[in-house]
C-alpha cells in the first residue's frame, strides 16, 4: 500500500488550502467540498500534486 500526500486546490480561487494522504495506485483524482479561507465559503477542491 503506497500512500502519498496530495494538495487540495480550490477550483475557484486557485489556493492550495489542504494536504491529505491518498493511496496512489489505481485511484482517481480526489474532488471534495472544503472550506476556502480566501472566499470564506465552501467550494469544490480538486487534487493537485505539489512538486
Amino acid at each position: 500500500m503506497v500512500r502519498e500526500y496530495v494538495w487540495m486546490e480550490c477550483s475557484e480561487s486557485g489556493e492550495r488550502n489542504y494536504r491529505t494522504p491518498k493511496e496512489t495506485r489505481g485511484t482517481e483524482r480526489l474532488e471534495l467540498k472544503k472550506y476556502c479561507k480566501k472566499l470564506r465559503r465552501h467550494t469544490t477542491h480538486k487534487e493537485s500534486r505539489k512538486k
